[in-house]
């Protein structure tokens, strides 16, 4: 009884777990709750992704970071399920970076400088 319960089980995972593992899109413009704004795209083999920064608005806008607005800024390989690690330009620096798109419309991007000094910031699909 409990071995066809546990089969019953492993059926149900194996056809419920490719709708929760379906890659999501990356590709668009995002926007977080200041204004900053980037344009994310898979790019090289389809499995990295880049992103440019459109705008930067906050307490990040800088001179220095104004510098980097229109240009490619994030770089990430895939390493699991809709989330990417690589590197961020950041405050005249590289900063890693970690990009993972939480649903459909939200992408939580971290960026962390001397693996210390770490900061998430969600945005929404524009």
């Amino acid at each position: 009884m409990i071995k066809s319960i546990v089969t019953a089980a492993a059926l149900a995972a194996f056809f419920v777990a490719p709708a929760f593992a379906q890659d999501m899109d990356p590709n668009g413009t995002w926007v977080d709750r200041w204004g900053t704004s980037f344009t994310f795209e898979l790019c090289g083999d389809g499995t990295q992704l880049c992103g440019v920064l459109n705008d930067i608005q906050g307490d990040s806008r800088t001179e220095e970071n104004l510098a980097f607005v229109g240009k490619e800024v994030v770089q990430g390989t895939l390493v699991g399920p809709n989330k990417w690690e690589g590197n961020i330009a950041l405050n005249g620096g590289n900063a890693k970076a970690v990009v993972e798109q939480t649903g459909p419309n939200t992408i939580k991007l971290t960026g962390c400088q001397a693996a210390i000094f770490c900061s998430s910031i969600d945005y929404q699909r524009q």
